[in-house]
Order: C-alpha cells, then structure tokens, then sequence
C-alpha cells in the first residue's frame, strides 16, 4: 500500500543521461508542509532530480511516489505539483498577466489568452510575488529575478500541494528574496510541501526544515539543517572587541580556541579583528570568558557559514564553482527543451 504521509519519496532512484549517470540511487523524504533544500555543485544532480518530481523525465530504476502515488514509466505526475526547472518557460512578448491568463486558460481556469482579461487567480498570483505594478509590461525587458518571481507566481495558479523551485533566489534583490520566502514560508504554513535547490547557504539556513547534499549524484547527507550545521565541528570566527590585546591573551587562554599563526589576519586585513578557530562550545566559553573580563565584543560571526563549511566538509566542492560541469541532465537537449516549457506544473 502507497504510505500517503509523505508528500514525495523517492527510494533507490536512478536516472542516467547515456554514459553519464545524473542520480545514483538517491532516497528523499519529502513531507506536507516542509521545506526541503537541495545542494551540490553544478552536475550533482539537483535539477534531473527536481525534474522527476515534475514529471518532465522519468527514472531508469527505483521508485518515486509523488502525492501519494506512484511516479514513473505509465504513472504521470498527479494533479497538485508545480514548479520550474532552469529558468521558467515565459512569453517574453506578453505581459505577466497575459502569460498567466494563459496558462490559466489552459488549466481551466477561466478566461485568458492574449487579451489577458484579469482573473483573481492572476492578480492575486502577481501580487504575491511582488509584480503587481508591473503586471501589464512585456516580459521581454524583465530582469533575471523578476522572472524567478514570475515563475513562481505561474507556479501558484494551481494552489500546489507539493512546489518544485530550482534557484528561485536567483537574480534577485534583497527586496525580491524578502518577497519571495515570504511566499515560501506561508505556503508551507498552510502545508504545502517545498523541494528548492539552491548556492545560496544563507537561504537554506533561512528557509529549510531539512536539507539533502547531493555529490556527482550521491546524497552524501539528509537531515534537519542543524544536524548539518553540527556536521562543520571547529569554524573560524571573525571576534572584534574594544581591546584587541586582551581579547587575544583571553582567546589563548580558553580550552579549544585556536588562534592563528603570528601576523596572520583574516581577508580584510583589519588590525582590530582577531580569527579564532573552535568548535561553538568552545566560542561560546571563549565569549563568556571575554565578558568576565569587561571586554566588549563588536563583532562575532564565523568567517565561513556553517551550512556553507559542513558541504565543504563533505563533497570537498563549492557550490558557487562557475567551473563545475553542468548537470548532466543539459546533456539532452530534448529533456532541457521540455524543462523549460513546464512552469505550472502538470496540465489538468
């Protein structure tokens, strides 16, 4: 019997591109209401994975049940998923309202097409995301993130139960990202199920309940995001205070605080910041210590995120390289093709 507590779940899942395999036996866990991250380095396998689960491909081996029901050769994706892969298929010679009273109109939504009569659905769609004021422009002059927004607003048509994101946060503005896991947040408030891949540490950090790391196609990790965290053990901390000299004799004093070589400074070459290195029990008994001692602190952050140095620690690759290879799954022209022409999910 199908386990329907589970908004996708995928065990043993393989996809290959011809000699290339995209995902290796990959298991996720996907429940209602929770907002799951994937990372890895260009060509782990984010987007052929986040592919299935829209249904633009289907796996070679495994099982994938999405909302319930089984996912794969003659079981198509079921009414209720949404979402893009790449970048949202848009009309760049339409307006955001025209190309959402067409999409509308094809999912029977009510009236639409070119004309672009309003809709509620539409209005309230574009509203969410932020594109309100701009919902009668031509798409063609939209910037990178504002078409993220208008995928996601495509997106929300259908009232989803499970969204498929990949880089929603791409090209965004601190105003759009605010706007954007707004819309996140709420949607998983109300029990819809997000699967978001994403180079951006901070968002995750933000954002997820659990987060898997993929690795040429391996998950290498999948839990909640403070087991993650937990995986960087000892960080480097940036530590400025009002007295550079004591807040080093303290630092050199406190158990599992390491401090850096004689005249080594952190990037910025600043003389009041000190670099201490330790695990946060440590940092922590390292900031009580410099209370203790009447020394103010300005400034206390890790250099490198903990999100960020635990996927460093474990596939030793970084998610922003420009250098990795692309997802294997861009070597089908054909399967890219169709990615992009599925921003709202199955047709019903």
């Amino acid at each position: 019997m199908v386990d329907r507590r589970w908004a996708a779940r995928a065990r043993g899942v393989v996809k290959a591109f011809g000699d290339v395999v995209a995902l290796d036996h990959v298991d996720l866990d996907l429940a209602a209401g929770e907002v799951h991250g994937l990372v890895g380095a260009n060509g782990a396998g984010k987007s052929t994975l986040l592919g299935l689960l829209l249904g633009l491909s289907t796996a070679d081996g495994g099982q994938l049940e999405v909302l319930g029901a089984p996912v794969g050769r003659g079981h198509a994706v079921p009414a209720g998923v949404a979402g893009f892969v790449d970048e949202p298929g848009l009309y760049p010679s339409l307006t955001p309202r025209q190309n959402l009273a067409a999409l509308a109109a094809l999912r029977g939504l009510g009236p639409g097409g070119r004309r672009g009569r309003a809709l509620p659905e539409v209005d309230g769609a574009l509203e969410q995301v932020g594109l309100g004021d701009v919902a009668d422009d031509r798409v063609r002059g939209f910037s990178l993130g504002m078409r993220q927004r208008l995928g996601l607003a495509a997106a929300l048509l259908t009232t989803p139960r499970l969204l498929v994101l990949d880089e929603p946060a791409n090209g965004l503005d601190p105003v759009g990202r605010r706007t954007v896991h707004g819309v996140i947040t709420r949607l998983a408030a109300a029990g819809t199920a997000v699967v978001l891949s994403s180079h951006r540490m901070d968002d995750l950090a933000e954002l997820c309940d659990e987060v898997t790391i993929l690795a040429t196609g391996h998950v290498v990790f999948s839990g909640p995001v403070q087991k993650l965290e937990a995986e960087a053990g000892e960080l480097d901390h940036r530590l400025r205070t009002d007295d550079p000299g004591a807040a080093r004799r303290t630092a050199a004093a406190t158990p599992g605080i390491r401090l850096p070589r004689h005249g080594e400074r952190d990037r910025r070459d600043d003389t009041d910041v000190l670099v201490v290195r330790g695990s946060l029990p440590a940092v922590d008994a390292l900031v009580a210590r410099l209370v203790g001692a009447g020394v103010r602190i300005r400034e206390l952050g890790p250099v490198v995120p903990p999100l960020e140095a635990a996927f460093l620690a474990l596939t030793g690759e970084d998610p922003d390289d420009p250098d990795d290879p692309a997802d294997p799954a861009d070597l089908d022209d054909a399967s890219a093709a169709a990615r992009r022409s599925r921003v709202g999910g199955p047709t019903r």
